[in-house]
């Protein structure tokens, strides 16, 4: 099947393009980075220069891969929460096979070219735009970008960086903050690299955002979610479905997985900020200072007696990226790029100002509080 549509992406100077037999593929590319990344239309027939994810639909070459790997040498693993069958050739070559997602994989790390291949559109689409993230991932750490665990807002340029483990309040105060009026940068990573003059330069990471249905209601932005279910629209696919049923019923309080040790929560493309909720999305800045909260329930917004300092922690690399390791060979480098440009930024941070504080679970209390503060 030939090639019908295609997108690029870049991002600083990072490129892949998104090909396919299916014009629903790259456009979900275009929809899922265009909000963050540079991302358009090129033409699918003349020959693309660079990396490329080939992801096409292909119900008779997904068959022949898939019996390929199983009757071949493969070790087993798991990707992207699914079983993946893995065999390499003496070429190099890896293929591979996730049956429960039912698709197939083709990786050259050698030329950087790379085949997705399935049964549906949708599952085509998904894994195309995480494997071309990983592929520009690849570049800008083999340039000198470094990838950290925070989230980021901007206002006039001007790029404040929160940190803390699961559950310390990095989604509560980006939003809390873009919803007065600050641009929101990244959720919960971000790529940092110095700049001249002892600047850090910030690009997003492009992700769904993960909100638990507490914290949506909290945004008022509950009712807006709900109405845009019925009226027909979708969040992310990711979503599980027990969290859409909460939604469309009216259900506000928060949903656990059984055990009780994972939030299920709501999954909102990147795009749904702007559309949605009219937040502005921001493609980069310079960092100018680091916020570390704590959420406590009936805490007063208040600066914290004990400051916090960053830690390897807040820094991501390959031991970290448990969910997409790299197994198709795409980085060519540790998840998190080199131990050179990590020192080399968290000297520069360190220099930054530090704002330890205390939060409740008054949002509006939080949001002026946090403002207040950044603007000294």
């Amino acid at each position: 099947m030939k090639p019908i549509s295609a997108t690029r992406l870049r991002a600083a100077d990072a490129t892949v393009t998104v090909v396919s037999n299916t014009a629903s593929v790259p456009e979900w590319s275009r929809r899922y980075f265009g909000p963050w990344w540079n991302a358009f239309d090129v033409p699918a027939a003349g020959g693309c220069t660079g990396p490329v994810v080939t992801a096409d639909v292909n119900p008779g070459r997904y068959a022949q891969l898939a019996t390929g790997v199983s009757g071949a040498p493969h070790e087993d693993t798991v990707y992207a929460k699914a079983l993946t069958r893995l065999a390499t050739d003496e070429h190099g070559t890896i293929r591979a096979v996730a049956p429960s997602e039912e698709l197939a994989y083709v990786s050259e790390p050698a030329t950087g070219r790379l085949a997705v291949i399935g049964l549906d559109a949708e599952p085509v689409a998904l894994a195309a735009a995480r494997l071309a993230r990983d592929v520009v991932r690849g570049q800008l750490l083999r340039s000198g970008w470094t990838l950290l665990h925070a989230s980021a807002v901007v206002r006039g340029g001007k790029t404040v960086l929160t940190f803390g483990s699961k559950g310390a309040g990095k989604t509560t105060t980006a939003l809390a903050l873009a919803g007065l009026g600050w641009e929101l940068l990244a959720n919960d990573r971000v790529f940092v690299r110095p700049g001249a003059n002892g600047t850090l330069k910030v690009l997003p990471w492009p992700s769904a955002a993960a909100i638990g249905l507490g914290l949506l209601d909290a945004l008022d932005w509950f009712d807006v979610v709900r109405q845009r279910l019925r009226a027909g629209e979708r969040l992310h696919p990711t979503q599980h479905p027990d969290v859409t049923n909460a939604l469309l019923t009216g259900r506000r309080e928060a949903l656990w997985e059984p055990g009780g040790k994972r939030e299920r929560k709501v999954q909102v493309f990147p795009d749904q900020f702007a559309s949605w909720f009219n937040i502005t999305l921001a493609s980069g800045g310079h960092a100018e200072a680091l916020l570390f909260p704590q959420i406590r329930p009936d805490a007063t917004p208040a600066i914290a007696e004990r400051p916090r300092t960053l830690s390897d922690a807040d820094f991501m690399s390959g031991t970290t990226e448990d969910r997409y390791p790299d197994v198709f060979g795409l980085l060519q480098i540790d998840g998190g790029g080199t131990a050179e440009a990590r020192a080399t930024v968290a000297e520069q941070l360190a220099k930054l100002p530090h704002h330890s504080v205390h939060l409740g679970h008054n949002l509006q209390a939080n949001a002026a509080f946090l403002d207040r503060l950044l603007r000294q």
